[in-house]
């Protein structure tokens, strides 16, 4: 059946979500893709992009090779997550530096719900599959256990960081822009979208177009030969992932940018979160956070000198998060 406007301007939306989602370390905008019903489309799309597609052009026509190609997918697809991205990575900076309980209770809530309905998608129920299940979890946990690169100043380090930060990007549960911060890369791409940086951003983008061709050609062969194992997988990456996205954290070590000598947060202030002392500072340059752990919030409250929780709006913005899943599910059961 022939998609209308409407539909092609839900799927821009549906990429807006996930452009949202990207721009934020520790979010995966495969998991917005794979709730709202696109992701086995986008990724079957995405791997049939080939010198072939040349040769249909050739032989039978610009419409032809838009229609092989996808097209109006793709178009309306990539209109909404770009600008999406690009907005959000320079909104994502703010929120993640002034209110980070709260941002990230929502995305918590999200990632609750995306276990839910990827875990339903399951059929079949087998040793193989329980046992992808844990190693997924085990191996996104690890991920979010591992210390953080400061930073990566080398424009042309994007083009590397790009190709690898993709293939987390269409994968559920695992965040690209958490393995941008794992590589060091994550300040310099936000600094170059802050700046326009046009040379920085062209380079990720192309070592984010060649990671792309080539990984999803994997996963279109995964999700044909092994479908549950598959999804048992992606739903193990995405509960491991939780561990990143929990909004009450103390922060363990920290690097002097300058001098890139690496310290105890404890050796320096009386705040036990980096980001905090960093409001009062109002100075997010000079300390780059290295790894951190996960508390309860009366612990958060009590290592940051009696600072308010937040839970009551932690807990809205959870409920919120949650509820967007379904709205998501719902529409992607409607196209």
């Amino acid at each position: 059946m022939p998609r209308r406007l409407s539909n092609y301007l839900l799927i821009s939306l549906k990429g807006a979500a996930m452009g949202a989602a990207d721009a934020v370390p520790g979010v995966s905008g495969g998991t917005i893709a794979f709730i709202s019903g696109i992701y086995e489309e986008l990724i079957s799309t995405i791997s049939n992009v080939n010198l072939s597609l040349l040769k249909i052009w050739r032989q039978s026509g610009f419409f032809a090779f838009w229609k092989a190609l996808n097209g109006n997918f793709l178009v309306a697809l990539l209109l909404g997550l770009v600008i999406s991205f690009v907005s959000f990575m320079r909104l994502a900076k703010y929120l993640i530096e002034y209110h980070p309980v709260l941002i990230w209770s929502f995305f918590f809530g999200l990632i609750i719900a995306s276990i839910y309905f990827v875990a339903k998608q399951i059929t079949i129920w087998r040793a193989g599959t329980i046992v992808a299940l844990i190693l997924g979890t085990i191996l996104a946990y690890i991920i979010t256990e591992l210390p953080l690169s400061a930073s990566n100043e080398s424009p042309f380090f994007l083009f590397f960081a790009g190709a690898i930060a993709i293939c987390a990007m269409i994968l559920p549960g695992i965040s690209g822009s958490f393995i941008l911060l794992i590589l060091g890369a994550y300040k310099t791409l936000t600094d170059a979208f802050h700046d326009f940086d046009w040379q920085r951003i062209a380079l990720f983008a192309s070592g984010a177009l060649v990671g792309l061709l080539s990984f999803s050609r994997v996963l279109k062969w995964l999700f044909k030969n092994y479908h549950n194992i598959t999804l048992a997988l992606l739903t193990g990456f995405i509960f491991g992932s939780l561990n990143k996205i929990w909004p009450w954290k103390l922060t363990n070590l920290v690097m002097e940018k300058d001098s890139g000598t690496v310290l105890k947060l404890t050796d320096i202030t009386s705040y036990g979160n980096l980001t905090l002392y960093q409001q009062q500072l109002v100075d997010f340059d000079s300390l780059k956070l290295i790894s951190e752990a996960s508390v309860s919030p009366q612990t958060y409250a009590l290592q940051n000198n009696g600072v308010d929780p937040q839970i009551l709006p932690a807990l809205a913005l959870m409920l919120a998060g949650f509820l967007t899943i379904f709205i998501l599910e719902r529409l992607g059961n409607k196209q």
